[in-house]
């Protein structure tokens, strides 16, 4: 089996060494992989030179790709830059190559990428793997943060703990959004992608470890008044997001950074977007759930007959 060149940069962020990404990834090379992440969930990959092709492969090779919001904008039928619908555009340039003025839509919708998540935690199935790849950095900020959810899990205290463990929370795609005040979608936007619902703690079924799900696309609780559950999940996310659960990554172009969306949030930092700033992302499908998901899954809990779009 390959093994990897680590560097720790955190106690859940590694930095992996001589490992070019455009070579076709066999089954070694994804076992590898897949290992460091269990232990790890972000990994670093430095000084990569990958075209867009080659970046859809490596994905590829590690799963089923999602498409994510990317169904919420092909219903608005807005261009899209890459020859992959898969690839997902995080960048402040428009269809036509120019960076975008600051009241465009993909400006404004861009800006929840700012609040903390995780990826397609909206849908089922969910996103596993996010593979960001940087391609032009502004001069100042524009970092990405992770945090750690299996460390916020470990860090409660034991009466929490016993709250949270029997509770599902409702993820929904546009939540984010509306809390931002980008309400300015029609009917068959909001309803491109159903809501979600995930039990709040789950278990890693590779590693074993236990895990908060939480992020802001979670927008309510099943079973609890809609005041009540925003506070309690407002709670949790400040949480899970101390300092001490938290990597920072500065980019440099060629960087790619993968990430476990099931067992850690990120958020984009501020910059200014009159500078350009470009990265692609591939995003893989889970495969397989947690227990806790398959038992809620059992039960016909995690159906959603009925969801607010209020977030006042």
């Amino acid at each position: 089996m390959l093994t990897l060149s680590l560097k720790p940069l955190t106690p859940f962020a590694a930095e992996v060494h001589d490992l070019d990404l455009r070579t076709p990834l066999g089954p070694d090379g994804r076992a590898a992989i897949e290992a460091a992440m269990d232990e790890h969930a972000v990994l670093v990959f430095r000084g990569q030179q990958l075209d867009q092709d080659q970046q859809i492969a490596f994905a590829r090779a590690l799963g089923p790709l999602d498409l994510g919001l990317r169904r919420v904008r092909m219903v608005q039928t807005r261009a899209h830059r890459f020859r992959h619908e898969e690839l997902a555009d995080i960048s402040n340039v428009t269809a036509e190559g120019e960076v975008a003025p600051r009241d465009h839509a993909k400006i404004v919708s861009n800006l929840a990428n700012q609040l903390w998540h995780s990826d397609s935690s909206f849908q089922k199935p969910r996103a596993k793997y996010s593979m960001l790849y940087s391609v032009v950095t502004p001069e100042t900020g524009g970092d990405t943060e992770f945090a750690d959810l299996r460390m916020a899990w470990e860090a409660l205290p034991d009466w929490r703990k016993r709250q949270v463990e029997p509770l599902a929370a409702v993820h929904y795609a546009l939540h984010s959004r509306f809390m931002l005040g980008d309400t300015h979608y029609t009917p068959e936007q909001r309803d491109a992608i159903k809501p979600a619902v995930w039990p709040l703690v789950q278990t890693d079924p590779r590693s074993g470890r236990k895990i908060l799900f939480v992020g802001i696309h979670a927008c309510e609780i099943p079973g609890m008044p809609l005041p009540e559950a925003r506070l309690l999940l407002l709670d949790l996310l400040e949480h899970a997001t101390q300092r001490e659960f938290i990597y920072r990554h500065q980019w440099q172009v060629g960087d790619l950074v993968m990430w476990d969306n099931t067992a850690t949030l990120h958020r984009g930092r501020h910059f200014d977007v009159s500078q350009r700033r470009e990265l692609r992302r591939a995003t893989t499908e889970e495969v397989g759930l947690s227990p806790e998901a398959e038992s809620l899954a059992a039960r016909g809990a995690d159906q959603i007959t009925h969801y607010r779009y209020q977030t006042a």
